[in-house]
């Protein structure tokens, strides 16, 4: 070995090498542009090149939601963590430890109270980081302490769902979570307050098959995929080919089945103005005139 090789090159490589994150780019997976983490999170997690929505943590929708320094996360009731004992390829209570681990989150539904453009909300919001936000019995006693929360307050229920629909780990003690949350919303329906939901990329399965659907106001978010079973699913079973753009947002508010798509960097001010109207209350940069009368809790469908 001459002592280029022993001594050069080595030296040559010692003055290349640069430390760089494993995170420092984020690639889209919609257009595969190449964004810098930071820029995307600076655009709340949407591809500057073509506008893809990508996922968001929890914590990011909670700063996005709010008013800034408005809010406060809420404690959720604890469960069994294991009600049936369940294993495949490793433990349950394993698999819960390192959800946890991951996100930083104790289950797949996290509530806060604040503002939202000045006025009161309780905003609940699926984490798909935690065990792609599937429901279980924590989730439903999760979803109705929200309700619950709601209605001490006599404020809004704003949830984001994101789900890939129930936790097989439970079982029927899962599904048993479909009409304990339809519940939940029937008993703010029934105080007159107003119940928000806001889909987003993916919400299927269960959820989409109970309170994912029953919102006063149903929003969603572009190009989020929203439906019971997969498309390949469908396709197979009816052995037909599926229009284009089936189970995405844009199609379904074509159908009657959503009120809006908005965009993530307008939500705030979306739910803000929804609020204010249905609480009768005159919002920023909403335009003049009377502000029709709110119906008491008592009247109000």
């Amino acid at each position: 070995m001459s002592w280029l090789t022993d001594y050069v090159r080595p030296r040559i490589r010692g003055l290349l090498h640069r430390d760089v994150p494993d995170n420092l780019w984020t690639n889209c997976g919609s257009c595969s542009q190449m964004i810098l983490t930071k820029e995307l999170h600076r655009n709340m997690n949407v591809c500057p090149h073509c506008g893809h929505h990508m996922r968001a943590l929890v914590a990011d929708r909670f700063a996005w939601t709010f008013d800034e320094g408005s809010w406060t996360q809420a404690e959720v009731p604890k469960v069994p963590a294991d009600p049936l004992g369940f294993r495949d390829q490793k433990k349950y209570t394993d698999r819960l430890k390192d959800a946890r681990s991951r996100s930083r989150l104790d289950e797949a539904l996290a509530v806060a109270h604040g503002k939202i453009s000045g006025q009161p909300a309780v905003v609940a919001i699926m984490a798909f980081e935690f065990m792609a936000g599937t429901m279980g019995t924590a989730l439903g006693e999760a979803f109705i302490a929200a309700a619950r929360l709601a209605r001490l307050q006599r404020a809004p229920l704003v949830v984001f769902t994101a789900s890939g629909g129930a936790r097989m780990q439970e079982g029927m003690l899962s599904l048993m979570q479909m009409p304990r949350t339809t519940v939940a919303v029937e008993m703010l329906k029934e105080e007159g307050l107003p119940y928000i939901v806001i889909l987003t990329d993916p919400t299927t399965g269960g959820v989409s098959a109970s309170f994912a659907m029953l919102g006063d106001v149903q929003i969603a978010e572009p190009k989020a995929l929203i439906g019971f079973a997969g498309p390949r699913v469908i396709q197979d079973t009816v052995r037909e080919t599926l229009p284009e753009g089936f189970q995405r947002s844009e199609y379904l508010l074509e159908h009657g089945m959503l009120d809006m798509v908005v965009e993530r960097k307008d939500l705030r001010e979306t739910l803000g103005r929804i609020i204010g109207l249905l609480n009768g209350v005159r919002t920023e940069g909403q335009p003049d005139g009377p502000v029709p009368d709110a119906a008491p809790p008592s009247q109000a469908a």
